[in-house]
């Protein structure tokens, strides 16, 4: 009740700059935050985007942690995502915490991670609003990264779970010159940006299934389970509902998902059982 408010109170007043790099900041409408728009310069972004880039649903780079990413960049080696690729062993191996196993290491998990797959490329970049989920049906239902840049807002609102707010934020990401010029550098590394059709391709032997997979797997990870379910025509769910066809557990599974399964009657198979169904 604003009434019982004491008149003394001074209004709230909120923070006008960037206390990064200065840069004003802004306020989208209906959000309750203010951000910094300054996404290419701003310290802790540029950093943060990185991050972002190299994380285990992303790109998963191994080595390429919060403190590497840090640490190149305070040494000019990394100023966005594709100077990455850029990277040399002689360049690492001379940095603090950097020795030459490490290094080599390092180069080889960026290596590696020219093949992951256009949805979690797509993912990895960081368009606002775009989380895993939605990058994975762009993917499918654009097929490739220029049918996506060149997509008007109500073309990329055909596609599913996209509505105004993420057409919106797409546009403007490829309308940035900055993140195009960064998308044509990767391109020019080796990375994918078109889908691999024969990956993609759906069976309908889980078609109607609603599967709950629960702890560690020895075939998949928790991502690649997902798309597996999916790509057999199932539904990949976080939790169990009477709604669920099949608990697939594997080792240390969680102990409440199991415990909801059989008092719901839901079958719980294991990953032998689950590669025979889709065998």
């Amino acid at each position: 009740d604003m009434k019982k408010r004491p008149r003394s109170l001074r209004k709230t007043t909120y923070i006008r700059v960037c206390p990064e790099c200065g840069h004003k900041l802004v306020r989208m409408e209906g959000e309750a935050q203010h951000y910094c728009p300054n996404e290419a310069e701003c310290p802790p972004q540029v950093i943060g985007r990185i991050i972002h880039f190299t994380s285990r649903k992303a790109m998963d780079i191994e080595g390429l942690g919060s403190e590497t990413v840090e640490l190149l960049y305070s040494n000019n080696l990394l100023l966005d995502v594709s100077d990455i690729y850029k990277l040399r062993k002689e360049q690492l191996v001379p940095l603090d915490r950097m020795a030459e196993k490490s290094a080599a290491n390092l180069i080889r998990g960026i290596e590696e991670s020219k093949e992951v797959p256009f949805e979690r490329v797509l993912f990895a970049l960081g368009i606002r609003y775009v989380g895993d989920t939605v990058a994975r049906k762009l993917a499918r239902h654009f097929k490739e990264i220029e049918a996506l840049r060149t997509s008007s807002p109500e073309v990329l609102e055909q596609a599913p779970e996209v509505g105004k707010k993420i057409a919106g934020s797409i546009r403007a990401f490829f309308d940035d010159p900055g993140n195009n010029r960064v998308i044509g550098e990767l391109q020019k590394a080796g990375l994918k940006f078109t889908v691999d059709e024969d990956r993609l391709r759906s069976g309908d032997k889980l078609r109607g299934m609603t599967i709950v997979a629960t702890g560690t797997l020895e075939g998949f990870k928790r991502d690649e389970i997902k798309e597996e379910i999916e790509r057999n025509g199932g539904k990949a769910a976080g939790s169990v509902s009477a709604r669920t066809s099949y608990v697939l557990a594997g080792a240390d599974p969680g102990e409440s998902k199991i415990r909801k399964a059989e008092s719901l009657g839901i079958p719980v198979i294991s990953e032998k059982q689950f590669l025979k169904m889709i065998a």
